[in-house]
């Protein structure tokens, strides 16, 4: 490689990067930077790597593309198409970002950047608090509505990508190769400002994810400390602000036009209608909310409870209804293959803390609580989320690489 290619590689690392980091701030300026990206690996010469998903991936994509050409309105769909460009952030990062170090402060900058907007939505939390009285609303009935964004336009995006950063710090403070107090507190301080962000933005499929997720890596660090979680959440409930509280007891005692738990059964029978009549190739992409309306059951009330019912908040349901169930299966094939080639990593790493196994093990967390939240939104059609979760996949990939370095010959 002469010494102009070598200039382009460096290039293209950089914007790579910054592309990665950049989701946490603005869609627009990361796309930007992703594109120039890709331009300055291929003028570079450099080998494209692609991890070794590409099969699932590429399937997901095909059965994307006969949806559309098989669909009533193929016009309408167009824009899932364009979203393919969002996929080309997992061969990009896998390409150009191949070291340990690199990984390990592309994901702590995602903790410092994410702690950042984290401390912004806290702030944007106490003037809602604010508005709402000088509103005279009831703040729990005012806030369900104007939850806090972040540097996002949407709570849910928010939320999504505070969860992606807070998994992947804590994963560094349990599993990482600095163990020095003095240079880990900063990182601690940033996890408890994502932690108090999670809290305050009050998405419930955000919460039980970020849970689940995190009870994995709880339980793989010192399992004994999954005996306090009950008394950190009732800690955590109880010191928290009165919204919190009744957010919580909505799981089970849900407000009616203020909670959601009404209008996602409506969106998950009726995505089931549609999957019953076009089980195959779907009703097209982007054409569930056109459809929607036909595909109501006959004995759901109206009108409809108050939500938004532009999609079917489920992307095991979505895809199927949209694409097709062998479609949504390529999407399950996808994230089960990278689950098991992240554990079967893990089993091959020598013990004790390092940048592999962080990674990995926050990859792990990461890719479950996708599919945990998934359950309840459609998480991985938000280009943002989807960005994030592509990136996490290309590092534990890197990892994976790395750690295979290492290895003795034979080994």
């Amino acid at each position: 490689m002469n010494s102009s290619q070598t200039v382009l590689a460096r290039a293209a690392f950089y914007l790579a990067f910054g592309s990665a980091v950049a989701i946490l701030l603005s869609i627009a300026v990361s796309q930007i930077l992703l594109g120039l990206a890709i331009a300055a690996l291929l003028l570079s010469g450099a080998r494209l790597r692609i991890p070794p998903i590409w099969w699932p991936l590429g399937l997901f994509m095909a059965g994307t593309l006969i949806a559309l050409a098989l669909a009533d309105h193929p016009a309408v769909g167009l824009p899932q198409v364009r979203k393919f460009y969002v996929f080309l952030m997992l061969p990009v990062v896998f390409s150009t970002i191949r070291d340990r170090l690199s990984v390990r402060r592309l994901l702590l900058s995602w903790g410092a950047v994410g702690a950042l907007t984290a401390a912004w939505g806290v702030v944007q939390f106490v003037h809602k608090l604010h508005q709402a009285h000088a509103l005279g609303r009831n703040f729990y009935e005012y806030y369900t509505s104007e939850r806090i964004t972040g540097a996002m336009s949407h709570w849910m995006t928010f939320g999504g990508e505070e969860m992606f950063a807070l998994l992947m710090l804590g994963a560094f403070l349990f599993f990482g190769p600095e163990r020095s107090v003095r240079r880990l507190w900063p990182w601690c301080i940033a996890a408890g400002l994502l932690l108090v962000a999670l809290v305050l933005g009050e998405t419930r499929s955000i919460w039980l994810a970020t849970l689940v997720a995190g009870l994995y890596l709880i339980w793989a660090w010192k399992k004994w400390v999954v005996a306090l979680i009950p008394l950190l959440l009732a800690l955590a409930v109880l010191a928290g602000p009165p919204s919190v509280r009744q957010r919580v007891a909505s799981f089970v005692r849900p407000r009616k036009d203020i909670d959601s738990n009404e209008f996602r059964v409506v969106t998950w029978r009726t995505g089931l209608r549609m999957i019953e009549k076009h089980p195959w190739f779907g009703v097209g992409p982007e054409e569930v909310r056109l459809e929607f309306n036909d595909y109501v059951p006959a004995d759901v009330p109206r009108p409809l409870p108050n939500g938004w019912y532009g999609h079917l908040h489920n992307i095991y349901l979505h895809y199927a209804a949209e694409r097709g169930i062998p479609t949504m299966l390529m999407l399950m094939w996808l994230l089960i293959r990278v689950l098991v080639d992240f554990w079967r990593a893990l089993g091959k790493l020598p013990p004790g803390p390092g940048d592999e196994r962080f990674v990995l093990r926050g990859a792990i967390a990461a890719v479950i609580a996708t599919m945990v939240a998934g359950v309840f939104e459609l998480n991985l059609g938000d280009s943002e989320v989807l960005t994030m979760f592509l990136v996490t996949v290309a590092c534990g990939y890197t990892a994976i690489a790395t750690a295979a370095q290492k290895e003795p010959a034979g080994g």
